[in-house]
């Protein structure tokens, strides 16, 4: 069996920093296939080169396996400062000084752009979608000397039993655990949801795939066991499912007794203090909300689904659960006018006891909705490849009216972060005063309780 170096090229902390969850998906299929696999991320070794070198030398490869996590970091403030590719590119110029080891790459932002990316870094080949079958089957055909595609596709998608557990590296979970105190899971893939900006459809299908209950449970205890983990950020691209799914989960950390910590993304949408109180239960501890946009106008032009009625009921439900919630909401989408945009600050306003993170613009990916509308409204040429980032922003209000609506209506806020880069700076400060997690929630504050007057 073959020596297989896979490579986390991955080096943002914003928020904070995240395990490369992709990569121990990956190593866990390698290793049951036999092959000696080593984890190794770049983030975790201090972004250095001679700890890298070191470790392809000792360790002499048969393929280096190169995960790529994000192009940018999809934020228009800082424009090509956030593009990732540059330092990928020279990442992988210093591997190949190294060693004549094939390079495969893969990862969710490879699988958005696979040929431009593949191209422009150098790669030998490429694996796009899920890597846990695909990777395993062209290290095989490799080994053979079958003739392949330069890229090759995780299809078809693996069903809910296929889905493998993480093989998490000790030494990674130390570094993780220092850090962020989270390590990452999935209890799913996929989404059913018509976002129009969005890519996981393209990625992980449009549909939920869901992992049996006691399967999820099983990957809490082990890390728990294994690592001493006591808290888990849940990476699927929506939590909770229209289904019930979700509750599942949760009612099978309960039945198991599971002190546990966590966290996710969710839909503002159905979620009352009846499920809130059950996950609460199981161990919530604060929930990121994809509310995406400020008012219905909006909402209804992104394809979101829900009204602001629905994000209101779920925040108040949240407060009354005494649940921190972080609101994450786009301006500029189509549609977006300075009377949309009003509207929005005003929605925004009723959001008591929570964070909010607005965005302006939004990041064109290809394969989406979004990049037809801005070829149809005239900001994007068809021939443009959106390798690097290239944000949304209606016809209808210029960029420096809507940042400037934005910063009047958020100046002096605390639990209100913008624009970006000023909520990375005040991340920092909390990390170096020994603040650990995601940070965002210790912001929250939530109303003194009242207890009944006696009668």
């Amino acid at each position: 069996m073959s020596r297989i170096f896979l490579l986390s090229s991955n080096t943002t902390i914003e928020p904070y920093p995240v395990y490369p969850l992709g990569m121990a998906v990956v190593a866990s299929a390698l290793d049951a296939a036999g092959h000696r696999v080593l984890q190794f991320d770049y983030l975790a070794s201090g972004k250095s080169q001679e700890k890298l070198r070191a470790a392809l030398e000792q360790f002499g490869p048969d393929y280096i396996c190169l995960s790529l996590r994000n192009i940018d970091n999809a934020d228009s403030f800082s424009d090509l400062k956030g593009w990732y590719l540059n330092l990928v590119k020279g990442l992988l110029e210093g591997v190949r000084e190294i060693s004549t080891a094939p390079v495969i790459v893969g990862g969710s932002a490879f699988s958005i752009l696979p040929e431009a990316i593949l191209d422009y870094i150098g790669g030998d080949y490429g694996v796009v979608g899920e890597g846990e079958r695909a990777l395993p089957e062209l290290i095989q055909a490799l080994n053979e000397n079958r003739p392949v595609a330069k890229i090759i596709s995780g299809v078809p998608q693996l069903g809910s039993a296929e889905m493998v557990s993480p093989l998490y590296d000790p030494e990674l979970v130390r570094f993780y655990k220092a850090e962020s105190e989270l390590l990452n899971l999935q209890s799913k893939r996929g989404c059913p949801h018509q976002c129009i900006y969005c890519s996981y459809p393209c990625l992980e299908g449009t549909g939920f795939r869901t992992r049996d209950p006691r399967a999820v449970a099983d990957d809490v205890e082990r890390v728990q066991r294994d690592h001493g983990v006591a808290s888990i950020f849940f990476t699927d691209s929506v939590f909770n499912d229209a289904q019930g799914h979700y509750l599942l989960v949760a009612e099978e950390f309960i039945r198991r007794g599971l002190k546990l910590r966590w966290s996710g993304f969710f839909r503002p949408q159905g979620l009352g203090r009846k499920e809130l109180s059950l996950l609460k239960k199981s161990g919530l501890f604060a929930m990121e909300l994809g509310t995406d946009a400020g008012c219905d106008a909006t909402l209804k032009e992104l394809g979101k689904g829900f009204t602001f009625a629905d994000v209101l009921g779920v925040n108040r439900a949240a407060v009354a659960e005494r649940i921190p919630c972080a609101h994450f909401i786009m301006f500029g989408g189509p549609g977006e006018n300075e009377a949309t945009v009003r509207e929005g600050l005003a929605n925004i306003a009723q959001l008591e006891h929570c964070v909010v993170f607005p965005f302006s613009g939004i990041r064109i990916l290809p394969g989406t909705a979004l990049r037809k509308r801005a070829i149809a409204d005239g900001l994007l040429d068809e021939q443009d490849d959106l390798l690097r980032p290239v944000y949304y922003f209606s016809p209808q209000i210029t960029a420096q009216t809507l940042n400037s609506m934005l910063e009047q209506a958020f100046r002096g806020r605390r639990d209100r972060i913008f624009p970006p880069p000023e909520g990375q700076k005040r991340m920092a400060v909390m990390h170096r005063f020994g603040y650990r997690g995601l940070l965002w929630d210790t912001l929250v504050r939530f109303p003194e309780r009242t207890t009944p007057k006696e009668a």
